[in-house]
């Protein structure tokens, strides 16, 4: 790996985790109203699987999307905006923290329904297929989506269509409040796949350079072969279903257990093997703070939309000569 890959690896793991922390802190103090979900624990799957991706390929996100929007490289002033509900928002303040969305980097929606994401990542990765296309579709989703039967429906069509796109499941261990293993009526959640004959493959969640080596391979897989590949990476959850949340279901022993194998704490550990010292992990790090600090001053300043905006961009206007 070059040396600008394994940088932009380390600064969007810092990003994420300092953007995520001043989440948490804005939802404990309610400076922005609604319900805000952190993807603390999830770090190395956003960039992970995003190193892996070319700036246009289309991916789909969740509610739990900042790390996807930051890894996928939207404007972390943008992004913050709309977490502000502002003008200056990534979608003009409509969409709020659970609904980032950029056509221009290839993310699709970020869906506050669970498993919405899959058949609008699936239209993608058809419409790539029809006209020639080189872009990859990858739709990032929960491990109680496997339940919703617009992802069975999605990768039914996948498979029988020939269709190339990633299907990953980042399994969180809980499903809002429900344990996987209270939910799961297989051995491994990646067992759902065997239904449609699809390929799949499992990853340790909190490896970054793990989660990137293996999308890396099924990507190139998926394009050769012209198939859809499931991969289910593991990893945890240690802030609640959203901010706030009193994480009653969660062990404290099993939340302390999990931070042994912290994402962040990971790739600093593992940062020597790839050619990175202690002072240059520090100027990323505080690269990435001051980023995270600027577009948070930045969002708290901006206007906030005027009433008529929400009129405007409903309908699609067509010119005369075309009706």
């Amino acid at each position: 790996m070059d040396k600008k890959k394994l940088n932009w690896i380390y600064k969007k793991l810092f990003t994420i985790r300092f953007f995520e922390e001043r989440i948490k802190k804005i939802a404990k103090e309610k400076t922005v109203p609604g319900y805000l979900h952190t993807c603390i624990g999830s770090e190395a799957i956003c960039v992970g699987v995003m190193a892996a991706l070319n700036n246009d390929d289309w991916i789909s996100s969740t509610y739990r999307n900042h790390g996807h929007a930051i890894a996928k490289d939207c404007d972390l002033k943008k992004i913050t905006s709309e977490i502000y509900g502002r003008k200056t928002g990534i979608c003009k303040g409509r969409g709020g923290s659970m609904h980032i969305s950029d056509f221009d980097r290839g993310m699709l929606g970020s869906f506050g329904i669970v498993a919405a994401g899959p058949p609008v990542v699936l239209g993608a990765a058809l419409q790539e297929k029809i006209n020639n296309g080189k872009k990859m579709s990858v739709s990032f989703f929960g491990d109680g989506a496997i339940h919703n039967g617009a992802f069975h429906e999605a990768a039914g069509l996948a498979q029988l269509w020939n269709i190339p796109m990633l299907f990953v499941c980042e399994n969180n261990g809980y499903a809002e409040a429900t344990a996987t293993d209270w939910h799961l009526n297989t051995k491994e959640l990646s067992d759902i796949s065997k239904a449609y004959d699809m390929k799949s493959y499992q990853g340790n969640g909190n490896d970054v350079f793990e989660v990137y080596k293996i999308t890396n391979e099924a990507i190139i897989e998926s394009k050769n072969n012209e198939i859809p590949i499931f991969l289910e990476f593991k990893n945890y959850r240690f802030s609640g279903q959203y901010e706030g949340d009193t994480q009653l279901y969660q062990p404290k022993e099993e939340i302390e257990e999990a931070k042994n194998n912290d994402p962040i704490k990971l790739a600093i550990e593992n940062s020597i093997n790839h050619g990175l010292n202690a002072d240059k992990l520090e100027e990323i790090k505080n690269i990435a703070l001051n980023e995270v600090n600027e577009a948070f001053k930045y969002a708290e300043t901006q206007p906030w939309p005027d009433p008529e905006d929400a009129l405007k961009e409903v309908y699609v206007s067509y010119p005369k000569e075309n009706i």
